[in-house]
């Protein structure tokens, strides 16, 4: 039996899991965008789905450990909007860094550098801006690509230590490491040098 759009759509969601933020265009190809808004507002009071500004909702992820759900994925509220909008985006230095688990502090003011006007929006009482700039790292195909030089250029060639790549690789795995080294290779020497240290495998003791 055929799906329903309202079914598609779930499915998609489903399928990039928890956390995953977007909106109506995410969906664009499976229906007319009123049978897509109609599925997105129906999931959202059934509480499948939780609505975190005008026009994006996300895929709600639980803490068992505190007993509810989290806050939204900012990172992810960020790709949304710049898929929504036709966007290149890639996070400023400090922003990389955080997200990246190099920096402990929880910035009030989120940052990506874009090629969109500049925007403000408000995300679980953080400030998310976008910064209309000329975008150096825009030619990388992964957004994770981008996050990584973005970090390691913030830091400076002096600071990338043995304690900086192995905070790195916690962050990614395996497969999305050696994706990352393909994707930079067009990225400055010492760059490209500390991403070549942060996609080699650990061996096994």
């Amino acid at each position: 039996m055929a799906k329903t759009i309202g079914q598609k759509v779930l499915s998609r969601i489903y399928g990039n899991g928890r956390g995953w933020a977007f909106s109506q265009a995410d969906f664009a190809d499976l229906g007319t965008r009123s049978a897509v808004d109609s599925s997105l507002h129906r999931m959202e009071k059934e509480g499948v789905i939780r609505r975190v500004i005008r026009g994006v909702y996300d895929y709600p992820r639980y803490s068992e450990l505190l007993k509810k759900t989290v806050v939204p994925d900012i990172d992810q509220v960020a790709n949304a909007l710049a898929r929504k909008f036709g966007w290149r985006i890639q996070p400023d230095g400090a922003t990389a860094q955080n997200l990246l688990g190099l920096s402990t502090q929880v910035p009030a003011r989120i940052v990506y550098l874009s090629d969109g006007p500049d925007r403000t929006y408000t995300v679980a009482n953080r400030t998310l801006a976008f910064e209309h700039t000329a975008l150096k790292e825009a030619g990388f195909k992964l957004a994770q690509s981008r996050l990584v030089v973005q970090a390691l250029k913030s830091l400076g060639e002096e600071r990338i230590t043995a304690k900086v790549v192995s905070k790195i690789k916690e962050q990614l795995d395996p497969a999305l490491r050696r994706k990352i080294l393909l994707d930079t290779k067009t990225s400055t020497g010492w760059v490209y040098a500390a991403i070549q240290e942060i996609a080699k495998e650990t061996p096994h003791v």
